[in-house]
């Protein structure tokens, strides 16, 4: 049992608690998820659980935090490392050894368990984790979301009693986002292990919870049954966003449940998606790409053509070539063979209220260039690249000296920046260190730098990790904006439900060739792996969103 009596966590030099007054209780054998905001607290919440908050993060922890009745303020992280054991949300960071069998068996080591019993638990770990092919790998040259299976794995090995996990799936594609889930779920059924996730994809967790925890930006906590937390929570995933609209009562979790009640809506006349032709100048042509790591080819005679005014969402299972492919366009990835040409004398239209339709004309371009015959200034100018590890782009000791910079060297008024940080993530102050704030702070002041340069094309590899709802409504509407004045925007991402209200076309990798190409809801909705809630919801229907189910329905009956 964990039990949170009366805390407040206020670190140094803030004004206000970080987390307020926090009572709660969480069972043994529990999946326990919490939901807020970006920098709501969640992070801090799970500090505390786990012994980090105060010991290593600083601050003052008012109140008692006990786990299986040790308290933890006698108990540092290494006391209670037996019972708990934590995932966190950068899993390179955490990493110790240099390959994966050497990680699964460091906690272990740690804890003095013998050979033999280490071996075992190895094996089984690497059958669960899905991840026996990777037994010698090197940990830094896995994908992300191979590195977080890892992570997952090095905890499992231990047995512990308490398992936490921040933004666990963040990095997996949604077949391996379902098998983690599927292993932590028979944890909490079979050996009554105690799970708490902290996660922005609520839609991936929701339907397995057996409690949610609410984390408000104002620092106050609320714990309580999953169906009545989401009728008023912050933030909602599509299938809890249906059924506010539609007055379903109790609120449905699962696709499966609203599947039931979605019935009358899937004997209307089915109506084709309406489609709109993009036809802005080619921006970026890349042909008989071929780009290979040692032995492995990552990326296999990919042709692709990207136009102006269009977003297109890059999806394929972790370890398909996206990343590769994406430092290829970009000009800093070594190619085995092939071309990547760019076009040189793009010129932007200035009206960014002009539909993208209207944004391209007129901008039809000649003059290409070979991106990877440009030295890194003049490839910085015409393509930007967010990439999955984007912190390494931070460099300055405060975010509002990165914004600053940003400003200056993109010569943009003073405070653009800022402002597209405030509408990514709001409330980061200028003056806290980019090594303090989560990885979903991160990721979005790294944003913010990259929407300042406004370049010709954006590439961005998994941008909304760490980001909740808000945050990606608002990164949605900056890169409509770029794309209204005829920029190209390409997204590597797992996030299926970001991709069906954000996306234009959709090209799926797998193996480091493109399998499948064309508009959104052509791909995604014929394919069980990616398409997004509402679409199999509503099946047969070729609605995505649901704002298409509003539009199409009309007022809930």
């Amino acid at each position: 049992m964990i039990e949170l009596d009366r805390v407040s966590v206020t670190f140094d030099g803030a004004a206000t608690p970080a987390l307020r007054d926090v009572t709660l209780t969480i069972e043994e054998g529990e999946l326990v998820l919490v939901v807020g905001r970006t920098g709501s607290g969640k992070s801090t919440l799970l500090g505390t659980i786990t012994g980090h908050v105060p010991h290593f993060t600083g601050g003052t922890l008012a109140g008692n935090v006990r786990v299986h009745g040790r308290d933890t303020r006698d108990h540092r992280p290494r006391d209670l490392a037996d019972l708990v054991g934590v995932v966190g949300q950068d899993p390179l960071a955490g990493f110790v050894t240099d390959t994966v069998e050497e990680e699964l068996a460091y906690g272990m080591e740690q804890l003095g368990l013998s050979g033999s019993t280490m071996r075992k638990r190895i094996e089984e770990t690497l059958d669960v984790m899905g991840i026996a092919d990777l037994r010698g790998a090197a940990l830094r040259e896995l994908s992300g979301g191979q590195q977080q299976r890892v992570a997952i794995g090095s905890v499992l090995t231990a047995h512990p009693k308490v398992i936490v996990l921040d933004e666990p799936t963040s990095a997996l594609d949604p077949t391996g986002a379902e098998d983690v889930l599927a292993t932590i779920t028979r944890l909490v059924h079979d050996l009554a292990v105690t799970v708490i996730v902290a996660e922005h994809r609520i839609e991936r967790v929701l339907q397995y919870a057996d409690s949610v925890v609410h984390v408000g930006l104002d620092g106050a906590v609320s714990q309580g049954d999953p169906a009545q937390m989401m009728l008023t929570a912050d933030v909602a995933p599509p299938v809890v966003e249906l059924g506010r609209w539609a007055h379903w009562t109790p609120l449905p979790l699962s696709v499966r449940d609203a599947r039931r009640r979605a019935r009358p809506w899937r004997s209307l006349p089915v109506a084709p998606h309406p489609t709109a032709p993009l036809d802005g100048p080619v921006l970026v042509e890349a042909k008989h790409v071929i780009i290979q790591h040692d032995a492995v080819v990552a990326v296999a005679d990919v042709d692709l053509s990207l136009r102006g005014g269009e977003i297109t969402a890059l999806m394929g299972r972790n370890g398909a070539g996206k990343s590769s492919l994406l430092w290829g366009l970009q000009g800093s990835g070594a190619l085995r063979s092939g071309t990547v040409r760019i076009t040189t004398d793009f010129v932007p239209r200035t009206d960014e209220r002009a539909p993208a339709s209207a944004s391209v004309q007129g901008t039809r371009s000649q003059a290409q260039a070979d991106i990877h015959r440009l030295d890194a200034a003049e490839r910085r100018r015409h393509v930007g690249l967010v990439p999955q590890s984007a912190a390494d782009l931070l460099y300055l000791d405060s975010v509002g000296a990165e914004c600053h910079q940003a400003d200056r060297e993109s010569e943009r008024p003073p405070g653009t920046c800022r402002s597209l940080l405030d509408d990514l993530a709001p409330g980061i102050p200028d003056d806290r260190h980019p090594r303090d704030l989560s990885e979903g702070q991160r990721l979005a002041v790294v944003l913010a730098v990259q929407l300042t340069a406004d370049p010709p094309v954006l590439l961005l590899d998994e941008p909304t990790r760490g980001l909740d709802y808000s945050g990606k409504a608002a990164l949605r509407q900056a890169l409509h904006d770029l794309t209204a004045r005829g920029r190209c925007v390409v997204v590597s991402t797992h996030d299926v439900e970001f991709v069906a209200e954000t996306a234009d076309r959709v090209v799926v990798m797998a193996a480091g060739e493109v399998v499948a190409d064309g508009p959104t809801a052509d791909v995604v909705v014929s394919s069980p792996a990616f398409a997004p809630q509402v679409a199999k919801i509503t099946a047969p229907q070729p609605w995505l969103t649901v704002d298409d189910v509003r539009y199409a329905v009309g007022e809930p009956t």
